[in-house]
C-alpha cells in the first residue's frame, strides 16, 4: 500500500487518510483524522490500523449541551460527508425515553437525549444502547481490530474474544466510526498484550458477585492500564456472565483493559503464551476478597433501592432475576431497577421475564445503565441513599454519586428488596 509521511504529522498516512486530512471527504472526516493524529502522536503511533467496528460512550449527562451540539453540526452535513464508514454502535443511554418522569429525570434531560439520538441516526450510527454488545450484537473475533469505548466492553472483547481495542473516549470512538481507523498503539500491538503481572487464585469464585469481587481485587493489585494480569488457579471455565462481571470490576478498580486466564482465554493456553512463565506469582487469597467486600456490608440496614446494572443484564440474567421474583412482592419503601439492552428487553418481554419483575414491584429499564442516567439527580428526587447491588463495579462508582452502596448476591438482593432491609 502506498503511504505518505510528512515530518509535521509524525505518522505515516495512506492516500485515503491524506485525502481525509486535506478535507477531500468533507469536514467531519477531516476533523476525525486530525483528532486521531493528535491521539496517535501522543502515544507514539507509527500509523493507523483499520477497524471493523466502533462503539461510542456518549450519554447526555457526560455530553451536555456542547457535546450534543457538536454532533449535530456533523449530522447537518450532506449525507455522503458524514456517514460512519464502519458499523458503529452505542453504549447505554442516559434516559429511557419510555420511562423517565417517574424516576425524577426532567424533560430537559429527555430532550437532550432525543436530540443526540436524532443526530446519531443521521450519521448512520446504530442506537444499540448497550454495554454488553459482545453478548448481543456481532461480537468481535480473535485478532479483530475494533475501536470500543466502554471499559467493560473493551476488557471483555480484548480478553475473552481476543479482539484488539484501547479504551476509546467518545470523540475518539466517533472519529474511528467516521474514518474506519484508529491509531496503532497500545493493545493493537503484540508487545502490549503480554502479561506483566501473574496472579494465583486460592479461593474459587461461585456466583456473579464472587467473580466481580475477584476481578476487583486483581484490578486493584495491578492498578495500571499498562499492566496486564495473567491469572492461574481458576478450576472451571466461567460463564459469559461470570467473566463479564469479573472484567467489568477489574476495569473499574484498576483501569485494566486486558487479562489472561491460563487455559481459558484465547491468547493464553499456557503461561508461556503470554510470557507469564517469566513472572513471579502473586497470591490472591480469601482474605483479599473479604477485605474488598468489607466496606460494602450493611446487614440489617434499610435499603432504599436495589439496582441490577453495570454491566447491563443478559437474557440469562433477566431469567434469573425473574425466577427469583416469582411469588414475592417488593417492600413498599424499597425500589428496584433492572437495566438491560433494548434487544434483550424485547426478548425478555416475549418470554415473560419483564412481567415477572414488574409484578414483583421492580422496573425494567431498556437501553440505560444506572450510573450513566443522572444517578445523583434520581437519588435526590426519590430520597434514595442506601443502594444495594450484585455488581462490584457499580458499588465502586456510586459512592461518588451521593449513595451509600452495599454489595450482595443476586439472591440476597431480591430477598432484601422483599424485606426492605439488607439480609
Amino acid at each position: 500500500m502506498n503511504t505518505i509521511t510528512k515530518p509535521d504529522l509524525g505518522m505515516t498516512l495512506s492516500p485515503a487518510e491524506e485525502a481525509m486530512l486535506a478535507g477531500e471527504m468533507g469536514p467531519a472526516r477531516q476533523w476525525a483524522i486530525g483528532h486521531q493524529l493528535q491521539v496517535g502522536r501522543m502515544f507514539d503511533a507509527a500509523d493507523m490500523v483499520e477497524v471493523s467496528q466502533a462503539h461510542m460512550m456518549a450519554d447526555p449527562e457526560s455530553l451536555g449541551e456542547a457535546g450534543v451540539s457538536f454532533v449535530e453540526r456533523f449530522a447537518a452535513l450532506p449525507h455522503e460527508q458524514a456517514r460512519v464508514r464502519v458499523p458503529m454502535i452505542t453504549d447505554p443511554r442516559g434516559v429511557d425515553l419510555n420511562y423517565y418522569d417517574p424516576l425524577g429525570q426532567t424533560e430537559a434531560m429527555a430532550n437532550l437525549e432525543r436530540r443526540f439520538v436524532a443526530a446519531c441516526e443521521k450519521l448512520g450510527i446504530m442506537m444499540t444502547d448497550t454495554c454488553i454488545n459482545y453478548q448481543t450484537i456481532m461480537p468481535p473475533v480473535l485478532g479483530d481490530h475494533v475501536a470500543y469505548g466502554d471499559t467493560g466492553v473493551v476488557i471483555y472483547s480484548n480478553s475473552v474474544c481476543g479482539a484488539r481495542s484501547n479504551f476509546e473516549g467518545g470523540p475518539s470512538a466517533l472519529a474511528a466510526g467516521l474514518t474506519g481507523r484508529t491509531p496503532r498503539y497500545g493493545l493493537h500491538l503484540d508487545e502490549h498484550r503480554r502479561a506483566t503481572r501473574r496472579f494465583f487464585v486460592q479461593s474459587q469464585p461461585q456466583g456473579l458477585t464472587d467473580w466481580g469481587v475477584l476481578g476487583a481485587v486483581i484490578g486493584r493489585k495491578a492498578g495500571s492500564y499498562w499492566d496486564i494480569p495473567v491469572i492461574e488457579g481458576i478450576e472451571r471455565v466461567p460463564t459469559s456472565d461470570e467473566i463479564k462481571h469479573m472484567g467489568a470490576a477489574m476495569a473499574s478498580y484498576g483501569s485494566t483493559p486486558l487479562f489472561h486466564i491460563v487455559g481459558v482465554t484465547p491468547e493464553c493456553e499456557t503461561l508461556a503464551d503470554v510470557d507469564g512463565n517469566r513472572l513471579t506469582a502473586e497470591t490472591v487469597a480469601a482474605s483479599d476478597l473479604e477485605a474488598l467486600r468489607a466496606p460494602f456490608g450493611a446487614r440489617g440496614e434499610k435499603v432504599d433501592v436495589v439496582v441490577f446494572a453495570a454491566p447491563q443484564l443478559s437474557l440469562v440474567e433477566m431469567r434469573q432475576v425473574a425466577e427469583l421474583c416469582q411469588g414475592r412482592t417488593i417492600h413498599p419503601e424499597t425500589a428496584m431497577l433492572v437495566c438491560t439492552p433494548p434487544s434483550v428487553y424485547a426478548d425478555a418481554r416475549r418470554m415473560g421475564y419483564n412481567r415477572a419483575i414488574e409484578d414483583f414491584g421492580g422496573k425494567v429499564l431498556q437501553g440505560t445503565c444506572f450510573y450513566q442516567q443522572y444517578a445523583r439527580e434520581i437519588g435526590e428526587a426519590n430520597g434514595w441513599r442506601r443502594l444495594l447491588s450484585n455488581s462490584t463495579k457499580i458499588v465502586n462508582i456510586l459512592g461518588g454519586y451521593g449513595y451509600t452502596p452495599a454489595l450482595a448476591s443476586m439472591e440476597e438482593c431480591i430477598a432484601s428488596a422483599e424485606k426492605g432491609e439488607i439480609v
